[in-house]
């Protein structure tokens, strides 16, 4: 196997590994005073992973404005041995973006990279830089009647090129895909300090190796994507919502057949509510209420969209009813108005705050397959119950693509020292769950710092083995996101 390319000059007069400091130097000088800092008070956002469960240290937060000087600045740290750390808006779950604490590493932030470059109708594409924010190319192509679908609980601060790195979810997998199925090229800044320009927006390009799929969800180990040509689709004319009580995580499977069949495969969310994320909610998230009277083991959030069909609105409602009649449903309440659609979700998307407003708890971002859904959920809970028989299970997620947040909190009352004691036995129990159901111990929010040890665990060997050789071909150094993924 050949070795990694030859490096790219630089004209920096410093050795290799020798002159950090020069390198330094020569960054600031790249990126002009309003692109880099080493203001304790400026960087102090970019150091820590925002729950607060990683923290870390930097020589200096860089801003470059343009893919050129991201490659000027990459290759000289390549040169001087500089660990390089990418970040996007920083929400990233797993510590992904955080540094580690050894202190030495340049954060380099895309956040000025925030143009979009091109939106093309005809072609259904739209070609963005790395530090648009989610929200933002979700309002442009809507001005161009156009809709990207990539859409999550982070999207008025996330960016896409962390989306694209952790190869982001959402809510609306089920239709679309995740971020990587978004994507039709990028480009790349390699840890040598190359630029690959893979800006196409084809759909069929049966040219070799799919290059941009090995830095999708690579969590900026491989090199730093600094655009993306996405894929847009047609602006649907209406949504219909509904929320509702299901008998059980069967018949809530049964439903999600059942709508999208009957809809010709148009459901865009299927989202398991459990009782308990509800009633958390509704304690700790002022504005919110229960849409329904009575009290329920598990909910469903359904949606459809439409582009055109006249009647797909008493169409959703005779399915429901349909479903109802069936014994899938035992109460059901469908959005009247926009208003009522945002109240229905605030039950879903405060999930993650009001349990971090509740106390302790140990979470689990699983996948696996929609089938095994109803029997991975009782088999988990069984065996995290003989760890903590105290515990309390608040579960919600993506279920119609088989990704739950399968989220352990801590007992009430209990002694929070003591329950995070049990973390690692916790987890494994979970986990052990999620591989004997052939699934997944990182649905959507990737590896980062958090799971290394689990994905040695789960992963198989060869696995781990080509990603190590492929990480050691472009990055021979170590030198892109150290203490990631790997």
């Amino acid at each position: 196997m050949a070795g990694p390319a030859p490096r790219p000059k630089s004209d920096s007069a410093f050795q290799p590994g020798t002159d950090q400091i020069a390198a330094l130097e020569c960054i600031k000088a790249i990126v002009g005073q309003s692109g880099w800092t080493t203001d304790a008070a400026e960087m102090a956002p970019h150091l820590v992973e925002w729950r607060g469960h990683f923290r870390g240290r930097a020589q200096m937060v860089v801003r470059p404005s343009a893919t050129e000087d991201v490659a000027a600045v990459v290759s000289l740290c390549a040169e001087a041995r500089l660990p390089i750390v990418p970040q996007g808006g920083n929400t990233g779950m797993c510590g992904g973006a955080t540094p580690l604490d050894t202190g030495d590493a340049v954060i380099l932030s895309l956040a000025r990279m925030n143009r979009i470059r091109a939106i093309d109708p005809g072609n259904n594409t739209m070609t963005v830089e790395a530090g648009c924010v989610l929200q933002t190319l979700q309002e442009a192509a809507a001005k161009a009647d156009r809709y990207f679908p990539l859409s999550l609980a982070a999207e008025g601060s996330c960016m896409i090129g962390g989306n694209l790195s952790t190869n982001a979810g959402g809510t609306n997998v089920l239709r679309y895909g995740n971020a990587r199925e978004q994507v039709l090229g990028l480009e790349v800044v390699l840890p040598d300090g190359r630029i690959w320009d893979g800006l196409l927006g084809l759909r069929k390009d049966n040219t070799g190796y799919d290059l941009k799929h090995l830095f999708l969800g690579a969590e900026g180990t491989l090199g730093i994507i600094t655009a993306a040509v996405l894929k847009l689709f047609p602006q649907p004319h209406r949504i219909d919502a509904a929320f509702c009580a299901v008998a059980s995580i069967p018949a809530a499977l049964d439903l999600l057949d059942l709508a999208r069949r009957d809809s010709g495969d148009r459901v865009e969310t299927f989202e398991l509510i459990s009782r308990p994320v509800v009633d958390l909610v509704l304690k700790h998230i002022p504005g919110t209420h229960d849409p329904l009277s009575g009290r329920h083991d598990h909910y469903v959030l359904l949606e459809q969209s439409s582009t055109a069909s006249a009647d797909a609105a008493d169409r959703f409602v005779a399915m429901l009813a349909d479903a109802m009649d069936k014994g899938l449903i035992i109460d059901a309440t469908v959005a009247q108005s926009e208003k009522q659609r945002r109240d229905f979700w605030a039950l879903r998307e405060n999930a993650s705050e009001s349990q971090k407003l509740e106390g302790a708890s140990i979470k689990h971002d699983i996948s696996v397959p929609v089938s095994a859904i109803p029997a991975f959920h009782d088999d988990a809970w069984e065996a995290v119950q003989a760890i903590e028989p105290n515990a309390r299970l608040v579960a919600f997620g993506h279920a119609g693509d088989g990704n739950l947040h399968y989220n352990i909190a801590e007992p009430q009352g209990g002694d929070r020292r003591s329950f995070l004691a049990k973390t690692a036995a916790v987890n494994k129990a979970v986990h052990d769950a999620v591989h004997a159901h052939k699934g997944s111990i990182s649905a959507e929010h990737g590896i980062g710092q958090l799971k290394r040890a689990e994905l040695v665990r789960y992963k198989p060997d060869v696995a781990l083995d080509v990603m190590r050789q492929i990480k050691d071909i472009l990055d021979p150094y170590g030198l892109m996101n150290p203490g990631k993924v790997l």
